[in-house]
């Protein structure tokens, strides 16, 4: 008894942080709600919830930018994600098998190249990449921003897939081979099923990130009509009339709906990837 009061004195203290840190974290989120249903007069007004909070402003927002409705950017950033996410677990999980079984020449080398490739900035190959996508006259469309993703899916994604794979006993490799089944056999019927945490973490981040990547989508885009929903916000910041700021914190708001309900419904699965990963078997 007197241990379980010691546990439960030692708790009360960690619980109350936990509280204290949960309620530092939600509330830009609480004011983000209130702060949609508020006219633009309220907006500096205190308090968090208006006294009459204006639900239209999700109506009006959605409706706001002229010809268009936010269906349509919805509907333009999924297709992205679509090939962006596919690309992405396809391509890196290829390239990690190749690394973590395939016995080839230089291999060490190239993969330090490929983790090389992890620590050049962003910004340094911005103008090269921009000029080539031009020469294939691929600006205006989706492809520079989907066709990458087709190609290892980026460093860190084939780095997280190596060591997961490295996990997995050869053995299992050496008695698949004996039953008869090839290299690619071994890769889908063999690795894919018991890497499955680790793709699914490759498939969040690669859709969190694409998703939130505004710059390269404000880049390569230039048609309304083909606008996601990052750049679609941003035409309400028309310097040439009001911006309404409950219309656009509202559809900001609906905006990472379907980031939460990617990452709560596979969160398990991303937390096994992210904890099992680098472990030896």
């Amino acid at each position: 008894m007197a241990t379980l009061k010691r546990m439960k004195a030692w708790n009360l203290p960690t619980h109350l942080i936990l509280i204290l840190v949960c309620t530092v974290m939600i509330y830009p989120i609480v004011w983000w709600l209130g702060a949609s249903l508020k006219t633009n007069a309220e907006m500096s007004l205190p308090g968090i919830f208006p006294s009459d909070p204006q639900w239209s402003n999700y109506v009006k927002g959605w409706t706001a930018i002229p010809d268009y409705t936010f269906s349509r950017f919805f509907a333009n950033s999924f297709i992205i994600e679509l090939f962006s996410v596919t690309g992405s677990v396809v391509s890196a999980s290829l390239v990690a098998f190749g690394f973590a079984r395939v016995n080839f020449r230089y291999s060490k080398l190239w993969f330090a190249l490929l983790m090389l490739t992890m620590m050049i900035p962003s910004q340094v190959i911005v103008i090269p990449q921009y000029v080539m996508f031009s020469d294939l006259n691929w600006i205006n469309t989706y492809l520079p921003i989907i066709v990458p993703h087709f190609f290892g899916g980026g460093g860190f994604f084939v780095f997280l897939l190596v060591q997961f794979i490295r996990s997995i006993p050869r053995e299992l490799d050496e008695s698949a081979k004996i039953d008869g089944c090839t290299t690619f056999g071994i890769y889908f019927r063999i690795i894919m099923p018991l890497v499955k945490p680790a793709l699914v973490t490759v498939a969040i981040y690669s859709f969190l990130w694409t998703w939130d990547d505004f710059f390269q989508q404000l880049l390569y885009i230039n048609s309304v009509e083909k606008f996601t929903v990052g750049l679609a916000l941003r035409l309400f910041m028309d310097s040439q009339s009001t911006v309404e700021w409950g219309q656009m914190l509202s559809m900001s708001l609906l905006s990472i709906i379907p980031s939460v309900i990617v990452f709560f419904l596979a969160q398990k699965q991303f937390i096994e990837g992210i904890a099992t990963t680098g472990l030896k078997g």
